[in-house]
């Protein structure tokens, strides 16, 4: 079934309306027709299952047959992304979705390329939240990952976010494989990380500032291998590490 995205606040009903690109890209590109069935995404853990009752111009509306309700994964894991240049970021949110990151937080640190005004700002985590969007409908997520706005490093580090499991992607010389780390945790607390964060560095990673402070604030430095990544391979890596070990 094709699946579409209602937020949660519209979906409270047993009729519901799809309108605006939802209703375009049902009516124009997929030539959706009263009686097919299709599947809502409510991005908070429900997956509606729907039925077609009328399809007009610029609106089609739907009758609930059915709800399957998620709970969230067991590890609620925050993607901390320095900012790279070029269509990067997109990739990334793209990604981080796909691999079931409850949250990403674009930070704009000393090597960010592109520098970033408050309307800017505001369209860029639009768009990027729109990929969100689109990429739970692709993989099938009833949860849907929350992209912020862009945030200078010092502003993030003011918020004093606490995690189970911070990390960091370094390639210092005191980095460590992320199991380590994990089973440090596990040993002492006796269970697996409730909440997590992998901070990612832009390309030419944090400055060594930037790097000594955030390990400051307690992120863990760990290691992506022998090889230098890109800075969207290395998210992707790091997110599928901490997938495969967290949420089964």
């Amino acid at each position: 079934m094709h699946r579409f995205y209602l937020p949660s606040d519209q979906c409270r009903d047993s009729t519901l309306e799809l309108s605006g690109d939802e209703a375009h890209h049902a009516l124009r590109v997929l030539r959706i027709q009263t009686g097919e069935r299709v599947t809502v995404l409510d991005g908070a853990g429900g997956e509606l299952i729907c039925e077609v009752r009328q399809a007009t111009k610029h609106t089609i509306n739907l009758a609930v047959l059915h709800k399957n309700s998620s709970p969230p994964l067991p590890c609620q894991i925050t993607l901390l992304q320095a900012v790279p240049k070029a269509k990067a970021m997109d990739y990334i949110v793209q990604k981080a979705t796909e691999l079931g990151a409850a949250r990403v937080v674009p930070i704009l640190s000393e090597r960010t390329v592109i520098h970033l005004d408050e309307d800017n700002a505001g369209d860029k985590a639009g768009k990027w939240q729109q990929i969100a969007i689109e990429s739970i409908k692709q993989c099938g997520s009833p949860w849907l990952t929350k992209i912020e706005m862009p945030v200078t490093l010092k502003n993030y580090l003011a918020r004093q976010e606490k995690f189970d499991l911070p990390l960091i992607a370094s390639l210092q010389d005191d980095r460590r494989h992320p199991r380590e780390f994990m089973q440090q945790l596990r040993d002492e607390h006796k269970r697996a990380p409730a909440t997590a964060c992998v901070w990612i560095g832009p390309e030419g990673d944090f400055s060594p500032a930037e790097m000594n402070i955030i390990k400051a604030e307690g992120a863990l430095p760990i290691t992506l291998g022998r090889l230098v990544l890109r800075s969207d391979t290395a998210a992707i890596y790091s997110l599928s590490v901490l997938n495969y070990e967290l949420q089964g």
